[in-house]
């Protein structure tokens, strides 16, 4: 008769391993992208062999599937002013620790036809989210605004790592970015209209 306590230790040693390789996996993604992460060095920087890694994952899509998965983030609700204080609390939390999970994803999403998938399942949900707190006729557009300023933050800041952005405190550039969140919540009345220079 198998001893459960014996079982129970192999479930959680098991946990345990596949946590150290997703985690491993999760930083080779951001870091490289799909195309140039290997199985191999997965496991090295797991300190796993690689017959694990599959004997676990299956595959390296499967690998990727699990390693990038995104946590939804909580809709927005209440108030303009509570919606973009509730957008800019997210991106706070993006910029004080490494988002791996969405770096994974966004830097493989060109390469990979499956991260990009993802990545547009994900977005239009949040930007559904998003839309419905806006009291605006244009929600859908400042949604979309919205949401291309949080991700060419995080591009900037982890990925290119150009200029004052990488080094910026998530204070500083919240308090910044704080006057035009408000506007495209709705918070204060519409920005002018910017006339296109005729021909």
């Amino acid at each position: 008769m198998t001893d459960p306590t014996s079982r129970s230790t192999r479930a959680a040693q098991r946990q345990r391993t596949e946590a150290r390789i997703l985690a491993a996996a999760r930083q080779m993604f951001a870091d490289l992208g799909y195309e140039r992460t290997t199985i191999r060095a997965v496991a090295a920087a797991a300190g796993v062999d690689g017959g694990l890694v599959m004997h676990y994952f299956g595959s390296k899509e499967e690998l990727f599937s699990r390693a990038a998965k995104l946590a939804p983030d909580e809709p927005p609700t209440g108030t303009p002013d509570e919606v973009a204080e509730s957008l800019l609390g997210s991106l706070a939390k993006r910029l004080a620790n490494e988002p791996v999970a969405s770096l994974a994803v966004l830097r493989s999403m060109l390469t990979h036809a499956d991260a990009a998938e993802g990545f547009r399942a994900a977005a239009d949900t949040q930007l559904d989210q998003i839309a419905g707190a806006i009291p605006t006729a244009d929600a859908g557009l400042r949604a979309s605004l919205l949401r291309a300023i949080t991700h060419g933050v995080i591009v900037d800041r982890y990925l290119l790592r150009l200029g004052a952005l990488a080094d910026a405190s998530p204070a500083d550039i919240t308090n910044l970015l704080r006057p035009c969140f408000q506007i495209l919540t709705g918070t204060t009345g519409p920005p002018p209209t910017i006339e296109t220079p005729a021909d």
